[in-house]
């Protein structure tokens, strides 16, 4: 949901203001209020181990750290920042709007005390790379610039040294952006929408609900990039205000960003530029070639020429815990692809390995999301399935019913990998792409994905 304009409440006005979570974005932001000199209670249902020194910042000013019950804290706050963790209908959240106090997202914080341009990027998969590619690419340009959002720091932490003429590359969720007001970047990019994070939004509508506030405020002279090889995501052309840009990996686009004959193809106005082929890259896949799409759209946009905008495309090895390549052992290559947390990710990954043959490591917190296109795929392109975690049961009843027969269930993480290379002979590949969140097992899937090298660098000794 977008909250009421009338609640817009600039920062001066805010005076004390609660941070809820205190995870990566919850701290960036607490930290940076606490500097400008807002009375900030960072507030999580949970206790946390924090640093000394933030925690005495947060005092200075009258602050602290809140866990357990916050409700006090409403009488004494004009402002709610949430962390990405935290919905919109949490009772705290829901009693403080009816309190008349302003609820935003993290990102929405950061939008309004940043005068610089920014390019924002969301959709179910691809939005680390694709936010990725596009920072390298606005390296290349004469001016400040910088990477946050979903993708590692609070977006409020990495743009307070950045200026009016400095752009930003901003990774951002569906989470993220329940809560915004006035976010309104420059160029808004959709990758994809698949099923995903229902047990927060309940409704595929819903979450696409999610995904078009990244251009609800675009005005005119902004840009509105959408996959048009997605059949939803290709309709929302009309829902957006800014210049409409598609980009596709199938059709030949009268104008937009698109390939031909394997070339990847900017054409807009009088610009016309073939940035280079897909045999050059060091990544691989159909997924990766529309992150490159979208990305070139993105640079294009923004000021990058062609030229650079080759140069970075044919640098660039991936981002960890993508389809990450790991080592190979007897002819076996082992790949982690930890980051892939829904079905539609594991598709994208099982598609890329288009000779099959893959062992596939799958399962975790279970998202409950619908599993049957995934396993017909599987079915195609796995010899093996080895299914781990809270997921497992039901992962394990979908592949049977999609007439899978190689199934392997494993008592732990350690011992689903030991499983696989046991297992696993040339021109096999071993692939981890969980279809799942981590949270069962791990701290979050980078944890995972860590975890999961350590094991199979610890085979090749």
């Amino acid at each position: 949901m977008v909250c009421r304009k009338g609640w817009d409440v600039t920062m001066s006005e805010v005076q004390a203001v609660m941070v809820f979570g205190a995870g990566i974005s919850g701290r960036g932001a607490a930290m940076e209020l606490a500097a400008l000199g807002k009375q900030v209670f960072l507030y999580d249902d949970t206790p946390r181990n924090l640093d000394f020194e933030f925690i005495e910042l947060l005092v200075q000013n009258g602050g602290g750290f809140v866990f357990g019950r916050g409700e006090f804290l409403l009488d004494r706050i004009q402002q709610i920042i949430l962390s990405p963790a935290i919905p919109m209908d949490t009772p705290l959240v829901k009693k403080a709007q009816e309190k008349g106090i302003e609820v935003i997202a993290e990102i929405e914080l950061a939008f309004r005390n940043y005068a610089g341009h920014m390019v924002a990027i969301t959709g179910t998969n691809g939005k680390t790379t694709t936010t990725t590619l596009v920072g390298e690419m606005l390296k290349t340009l004469p001016v400040k610039t910088a990477v946050g959002g979903n993708i590692g720091r609070a977006l409020s932490a990495e743009i307070k040294d950045l200026d009016k003429d400095s752009w930003v590359a901003a990774e951002v969720s569906s989470y993220q952006l329940e809560g915004i007001q006035s976010f309104r970047p420059q160029i808004a990019a959709v990758l994809n929408l698949t099923p995903d994070h229902l047990t927060r939004h309940k409704t595929m509508e819903e979450y696409g609900r999610c995904k078009q506030n990244i251009f609800i405020n675009q005005q005119d002279q902004d840009v509105t990039i959408l996959n048009y090889d997605d059949p939803e995501v290709r309709t929302w052309g009309g829902k957006s205000r800014g210049q409409l840009c598609y980009f596709s990996r199938n059709t030949v686009l009268p104008q937009g960003v698109y390939m031909k004959d394997g070339s990847f193809i900017l054409q807009w106005g009088n610009t016309k530029a073939e940035i280079c082929h897909k045999d050059e890259l060091q990544i691989f896949g159909a997924h990766n070639e529309e992150n490159v799409l979208a990305a070139i759209a993105c640079g294009f946009f923004a000021g990058v020429g062609p030229e650079q905008m080759r140069q970075v495309l044919l640098d660039f090895k991936g981002v960890a815990h993508r389809i990450e390549y790991v080592t190979t052992i007897d002819g076996v290559s082992y790949y982690n692809d930890s980051k892939a947390t829904n079905t539609d990710a594991v598709i994208k990954a099982l598609n890329a390995f288009s000779q099959g043959h893959v062992i596939l490591l799958a399962g975790g917190e279970d998202k409950m999301t619908p599993l049957a296109e995934m396993m017909q795929i599987v079915r195609e392109k796995a010899d093996l399935l080895i299914l781990l975690g809270a997921s497992q049961q039901r992962f394990h009843e979908a592949a049977k019913a999609a007439g899978i027969e190689n199934i392997l269930l494993a008592g732990s993480f350690r011992e689903a990998v030991e499983m696989a290379h046991a297992r696993a002979k040339a021109p096999q590949v071993v692939l981890l792409s969980p279809a799942c969140a981590s949270f069962d097992m791990f701290r979050n899937m980078a944890e995972r994905g860590n975890y999961f090298k350590e094991l199979v660098k610890g085979f090749a000794k």
